[in-house]
């Protein structure tokens, strides 16, 4: 498979950075519905700990993804397609990476007020972006999850949106982003 992307594919290094962002984000889901089910305590901060790691590797990754996206241009969608749905397929897509940058972000700042600090999987700590302020704090806190139900929601409807496109309208727009190339589904 080519490394970049190609008419009708994506490449190995796209699909690999949606992949595995997609399923870092799955990891963050859980991670913070573990933790929020928990009282204050060692095992809480332990998965709050590996919480904020994995969203460091994601605004990591997402810049690696923002510039292969801006190197690399996505394939063209199908011809066929109305121009409502590929203006809310931008839409949702620019969201999304939006999202990819806020989340991280609003919970590094979230931390650096309450002055936590972020490790990167025990081997190094992050500056801490601002002074402790339990205001600012409070904001990000409300912010972070109103951030991540936005992002759940976008999440859910890219997916059911990739879904339609297979099983409804049978175009290659999932099949594009999958590793293993498959036929045509016929009707």
């Amino acid at each position: 498979m080519p490394t970049t992307n190609a008419e009708p594919r994506y490449g190995a290094v796209a699909q690999a950075l949606h992949w595995t962002i997609a399923g870092l984000i799955v990891v963050q889901f859980v991670l913070a519905k573990l933790a929020e089910r928990l009282p204050l305590g060692m095992h809480k901060l332990i998965l709050l700990a590996r919480h904020k790691s994995f969203g460091m590797t994601i605004l990591a990754l997402a810049v690696l993804r923002l510039a292969w996206r801006l190197a690399n241009p996505p394939p063209p969608l199908p011809p066929g397609m109305r121009r409502a749905a590929k203006t809310t397929a931008a839409a949702t897509h620019t969201a999304i990476y939006a999202l990819l940058f806020a989340m991280p972000l609003t919970g590094w700042l979230m931390s650096s007020a309450k002055n936590y600090s972020v490790s990167w999987f025990g081997l190094f700590t992050w500056p801490n972006l601002i002074g402790p302020n339990e205001p600012a704090f409070k904001l990000l806190r409300e912010t972070h999850g109103i951030l991540s139900k936005l992002l759940f929601a976008l999440v859910i409807l890219h997916v059911l949106a990739a879904l339609k496109h297979h099983f409804w309208d049978r175009d290659d727009v999932l099949r594009r982003m999958l590793p293993v190339r498959r036929p045509r589904m016929r009707s």
